[in-house]
């Protein structure tokens, strides 16, 4: 099989990752901003991340056959520094409407305070006013509320809950969600968040519809083959194998490929790799021969 991991974030994985990714079939990635671990200071580290999202990190994965695409946006972390949140909206279209950038994204509430609202509202317009599908990062705590409340704002500031993805769901917000006709989203963790077990209840519960599964990897302790596992898990608790190519491959594709930015044919094909092409001039190898697929022009 292969799958979609639409929310995970590689500039924190090694390039070991990306090689067991790939082999274990995941053929494309949406990579949303988020928080680094500590705040930032200046609108210029945004400037630099941002960068990285949409440059380097596209490069990377597709040195080892996999199809990068990016969220660009203000996490809810780093929204209670007011002053510098104005600085950020006002360089984040640059970035947000390049090539590969399929959503406007992770955004949502942290604490649920009044800052983290405005600048939600300010994103949500931007993605209404560009046709662009919104990612939601609902709250590690008090998650219910959060996720309410982000459905009502949606509904205010006009959004197409077909361009909705809400993330980090749990038993507790799935009706919540789906009721509202939003995607469903949910990061699977070894330990927190959701696992692999609950996952499998859910999808015998709900079925497939509307419903994505992602993994989050990020720099703590997570999994970057959480959703070949999940799959793995699915078909042997006898879910069905079109179920489980829903949820990890066909409704990613279909909730960010609104953005008009996804060639799903290309997807399809096997992908052709370049070990040989240079970013920057710099290289994802240390030596070791480049692989060259067949296919590749001389």
């Amino acid at each position: 099989m292969r799958f979609f991991d639409p929310h995970i974030h590689m500039t924190s994985r090694t390039t070991d990752d990306y090689e067991a990714m790939a082999a274990a079939g995941v053929r494309a990635v949406v990579e949303p901003a988020f928080w680094l671990g500590q705040p930032r200071t200046t609108v210029g580290s945004f400037v630099d991340y941002y960068s990285s999202l949409t440059g380097w990190e596209r490069f990377r994965a597709a040195q080892f056959g996999i199809a990068h695409f990016c969220a660009i946006g203000l996490n809810s972390k780093e929204a209670n520094n007011e002053a510098l949140a104005r600085e950020v909206f006002e360089i984040l279209p640059r970035f947000a409407l390049k090539q590969g950038v399929v959503a406007v994204g992770e955004i949502g509430y942290d604490e649920i305070t009044p800052a983290e609202e405005r600048a939600l509202e300010w994103q949500m317009d931007f993605a209404v006013e560009n046709d662009m599908p919104i990612m939601i990062h609902s709250p590690h705590r008090d998650k219910k509320r959060g996720i309410v409340r982000t459905l009502e704002v949606a509904k205010n500031r006009g959004v197409d809950m077909q361009m909705l993805v809400v993330d980090h769901n749990n038993e507790e917000t799935v009706d919540n969600t789906l009721d509202a006709g939003a995607w469903a989203a949910f990061t699977i963790y070894p330990h927190t968040k959701m696992g692999s077990e609950r996952m499998v209840e859910i999808v015998k519960r709900y079925g497939g519809e509307r419903i994505i599964v992602d993994s989050s990897a990020d720099w703590g302790v997570s999994d970057p083959l959480s959703v070949p596992k999940t799959a793995a898990l699915m078909l042997e608790r006898g879910i069905d194998a079109k179920t489980v190519e829903l949820v990890t491959w066909g409704n990613a594709l279909d909730a960010y490929g609104r953005s008009g930015q996804i060639d799903v044919a290309a997807l399809e094909a096997s992908p052709v790799v370049d070990q040989t092409q240079l970013f920057a001039d710099n290289s994802v190898l240390r030596g070791q021969p480049p692989r060259v697929d067949s296919g590749v022009p001389n």
